[in-house]
């Protein structure tokens, strides 16, 4: 690699929170164990589920004597973002990847991360994320417009290796710098186990590390392909419902961080190019007898309108009640002697991290950071 560093120092982050995915979070580890670019190591965070983390723990004990797989618990608040904060802080390598615990790795993956980052300018690096329905097949009416829906690559991104204003957080790779000069995933937004599926904290992140260091490149490269599973529950319509909905509120906070020009670049083209034509599509195929063309001409014009409705609604309550979220600087912990993780009693996040009251939308009440 350019900078002086190893091809094989990636540390790669999977965040799990409940046993119900265990032989999910099975998988995804072992895909990492395969890569034809092997690893430095996988750090397996537990959001706060003892019971897990244990288990985890005694799965991969012998792997953890090799430094091989580590086992830790979120050291911050509930929720995904201070779950990959912990990760961050306790990885050793020098590129940090990210894997949903729902997902598996294809073997080229981290290759294809890797290579990338042979120009310094480039901080973070996506791949592709493709679904792998539980039922066999995409729903009729599921447009792939709103594939992101179940935390997939979209119609409407460019193909190959391109530019990007952020990249998709379940299937994403960052220079361990980056955290430095950007600090670390905000707290408030993203998920946070089974409540309101609210996103958006890599978005947030991806402009403020674009702002800290102005001549950065972010890229999107869909040859470093992972499979997300989605389950029956998010197949079904009311999931899409309340998750374009949530997409909304989410879109409101991250534009209060970063401001709305930054914040909705990507979705003006989006909603003014991509969607049309989508519709355009669905109505062409119910003309021509196709089977969902009409399903799919709903959802994308429901799904707007939702998301339209969730990020007014958004707006509204934060400028009401000053709602936000917090992010800090992500102390280091990868240096410290092998073997010896995070632990819940140890803190991984400084500045103004801590948990505020939140309401059913999912958007905290507090001070701005």
């Amino acid at each position: 690699m350019s900078d002086g560093t190893s091809p094989h120092e990636f540390s790669v982050v999977i965040c799990a929170y409940t046993e119900d995915r265990w032989e999910d979070v099975l998988a995804a580890v072992d895909s990492v164990r395969k890569q034809s670019l092997p690893p430095l190591e996988t750090l397996l965070v537990v959001d706060h589920n003892e019971r897990l983390r244990a288990r985890l723990a005694e799965e991969y004990a012998e792997a953890r004597l090799r430094e091989e797989v580590r086992v830790l618990a979120n050291a911050g608040p509930r929720g995904l973002s201070a779950g990959r904060n912990t990760g961050i802080a306790a990885a050793r390598g020098a590129f940090v990847a990210f894997l949903d615990d729902d997902a598996v790795a294809e073997p080229d993956w981290l290759r294809h991360f890797a290579a990338a980052y042979d120009d310094p300018r480039v901080m973070a690096v996506g791949g592709r994320t493709l679904p792998a329905w539980s039922s066999g097949r995409r729903p009729a009416w599921f447009p792939e417009e709103f594939d992101w829906v179940v935390g997939c690559t979209y119609r409407g991104l460019a193909p190959g290796r391109v530019p990007v204003r952020n990249v998709l957080g379940g299937n994403a790779s960052f220079r361990r710098t980056a955290f430095d000069a950007a600090g670390g995933f905000a707290t408030g937004i993203g998920r946070d186990g089974d409540r309101r599926p609210l996103g958006g904290e890599e978005t947030e992140l991806c402009i403020r590390l674009s702002q800290a260091l102005p001549g950065a490149i972010l890229l999107m490269d869909d040859r470093a392909v992972i499979h997300h599973k989605v389950p029956p529950a998010r197949e079904r319509f009311g999931y899409f419902r309340t998750r374009v909905y949530a997409e909304g509120l989410s879109k409101a906070l991250v534009a209060r961080s970063v401001g709305a020009r930054k914040g909705l670049e990507s979705e003006r083209r989006y909603t003014t190019r991509v969607l049309p034509a989508g519709v355009l599509r669905g109505v062409r195929d119910a003309l021509r007898g196709r089977s969902g063309g009409a399903g799919r001409a709903g959802a994308i014009v429901t799904g707007v309108t939702l998301a339209a409705g969730g990020y007014a609604l958004g707006r509204l309550r934060t400028r009401r009640s000053g709602t936000t979220f917090s992010w800090g600087p992500i102390e280091r912990t990868g240096d410290r002697a092998p073997g010896n993780g995070t632990t819940e009693d140890e803190t991984v996040e400084s500045g103004t991290t801590e948990k505020d009251e939140t309401d059913e939308s999912g958007i905290s009440e507090g001070a701005a950071t």
